[in-house]
């Protein structure tokens, strides 16, 4: 017990140690990414179609799933419909976009239910685009929700007529539901597949009963589940759309001179222009090595500010000029914010 102790004691000292001698400190911001999926600025009409519906001479295949799906053979079809419905609302949400509109259903599902068919010919979507008047359509190209059964039992006590405890076998039934769903998006205009997405989701339901089959009863809410699962699913398709903002993690130099020392505890207050005060100071050191760190710093500081030119311009110093390893591994970093940054203007104008 000790010698755990002891080592415990080591370990903590150690990284204490560590942490206190590092060299940089660890920030974080929030940016804006470009959206996933992007539609050329035209395409301002958009069809939904369903096609995860299966043909009639192919519905046996997924025969056996309808079995345990405890509503029935008609769960994957509101389960599919739910996830049209959704994505149609948050699409219709998108100001770029002006129709949003449902198409009917082609049912002509035939390589399983869990993975993409073959996609359309490009005259079908010629076909359906002209006869409805719009520039691009969403497929959701399979749906289905496939079910299993775990069976297991416990015994419990219970009173009975007398208030005597008697042994209760109890059955206990789990249903694991798992969603798999893929999208795919034409673009007529250009004749491109967009964008291909699956994902699957799962839901898990507990029932208990004194036989399987009561216990299996016990569960009422598969459905609804499903459901609200399937809702999800098209509104956050929807949201591939749209920019979203993510936290990155940064590092910067905290150790070198006493400027750096002041410059950390400025910065940790949040005061970071009050930082680059001291850090600008600092690139004109004459030791190579501290003024590399200060023209990195500066590159954190503009970046900061939503300068990426000027933090590019820094950090290119702080490796060209005096060799900063880091500097370099920034840099790339930053050019390629830069070419989202401009991917976002290009999206925005």
């Amino acid at each position: 017990m000790q010698k755990n102790y002891f080592l415990f004691l080591s370990a903590f000292f150690i990284l204490t140690l560590f942490s206190s001698c590092s060299a940089t400190n660890g920030l974080t911001l929030s940016v804006t990414e470009p959206a996933p999926v992007l539609l050329n600025k035209e395409s301002k009409n958009i069809g939904i179609l369903n096609r995860s519906i299966p043909d009639k001479k192919y519905e046996i295949v997924d025969a056996l799933d309808k079995i345990l799906t405890a509503e029935g053979k008609e769960l994957d079809k509101k389960g599919s419909e739910m996830a049209i419905a959704s994505l149609q609302m948050e699409l219709q949400k998108n100001d770029k976009l002006n129709t949003i509109m449902l198409l009917d259903t082609i049912a002509s599902k035939k390589y399983g239910m869990d993975q993409f068919s073959a996609a359309l010919p490009w005259s079908t979507v010629e076909a359906i685009c002209t006869a409805n008047n719009i520039d691009v359509i969403y497929e959701l190209s399979f749906y289905d929700t496939d079910s299993k059964i775990n069976y297991a039992t416990t015994t419990s006590e219970v009173k009975n007529a007398f208030g005597l405890k008697v042994p209760l076998l109890e059955h206990i039934v789990t249903v694991n539901t798992l969603i798999k769903s893929g999208w795919r998006i034409y673009d007529n205009k250009y004749k491109t597949i967009v964008d291909e997405y699956a994902t699957t989701n799962t839901v898990t339901l507990k029932g208990r009963g004194i036989n399987p089959v009561k216990a299996f009863e016990t569960i009422t809410t598969r459905k609804e589940a499903v459901l609200e699962i399937s809702k999800d699913i098209g509104q956050k398709y929807a949201w591939q759309l749209l920019p979203y903002r993510i936290r990155v993690s940064r590092d910067y130099y905290v150790k070198g001179t006493n400027n750096f020392e002041i410059a950390k505890r400025r910065a940790q207050a949040g005061q970071w222009d009050g930082a680059a005060e001291l850090w600008l100071v600092e690139t004109n050191n004459p030791d190579g090595k501290i003024a590399g760190r200060a023209c990195y710093n500066m590159g954190i500081s503009n970046e900061i500010n939503g300068d990426l030119d000027k933090a590019m311009e820094w950090t290119t110093k702080s490796y060209t000029d005096y060799g900063d390893k880091n500097a370099l591994r920034y840099l790339n970093i930053l050019k390629n914010r830069k070419r989202k940054q401009e991917q976002l203007e290009r999206e925005n104008n």
